[in-house]
């Protein structure tokens, strides 16, 4: 089904890279920005630029993606991949989140990142890639459907920001083979 609304044009000045130490501030200042704003993460409390920079050391360590977008020196975006869950039958799934400069959001950098993401993760071997998304946020679901995610589930109020319940859907890609075939041991540390 269309929506008509069109794809936004791709940016050729936009680059996906891992980031950086240096890359922080920027990531604070759009997540600081989503968490006061949005429904996408139900954080109320102001992040810790120390929290920030720990999980993305951590995540580099087992070798898990986290990228950033830039766009003429500045930080536009950032998305990463973390353990599904802990127990080692989890090993093979990881679920992501993604964060976009309210000044760029609609103009595709979500789109690459989430491709970058993907192949990032079915290149190390991941299988599944899982999604939490805000109900009300039609244009992740589309991001996500569009890049082969599918609902697998909605977990109804299970949220309470700015004064009402929201809902969360559950959307899942398969990564690579997919469940097609047993997996080769991860190439990560765990």
């Amino acid at each position: 089904m269309s929506t008509g609304a069109q794809a936004p044009e791709p940016r050729p000045d936009i680059v996906i890279r891992p980031s950086t130490e240096q890359d922080v501030p920027a990531m604070l200042d759009i997540y600081t920005h989503h968490i006061q704003r949005g429904m996408g993460d139900l954080v109320v409390e102001p992040a810790d630029p120390d929290d920030i920079k720990k999980r993305r050391k951590n995540m580099l360590r087992k070798r898990l993606p986290h990228l950033a977008a830039e766009c003429d020196g500045r930080i536009v975006g950032y998305a990463y991949a973390v353990p599904f869950r802990k127990r080692p039958a989890y090993r093979y799934t990881v679920k992501h989140s993604i964060y976009i400069h309210p000044d760029f959001v609609g103009v595709g950098i979500g789109r690459r990142l989430l491709k970058a993401l993907v192949e990032s993760c079915a290149a190390s071997g991941f299988r599944q890639m899982i999604g939490y998304i805000d109900a009300a946020n039609a244009a992740s679901i589309r991001l996500h459907e569009a890049a082969g995610f599918r609902e697998v589930g909605r977990l109804p109020a299970v949220g309470f920001k700015f004064g009402h319940w929201t809902d969360s859907i559950l959307m899942q890609c398969p990564l690579g083979p997919g469940s097609d075939s047993v997996p080769a041991p991860l190439t990560r540390k765990d």
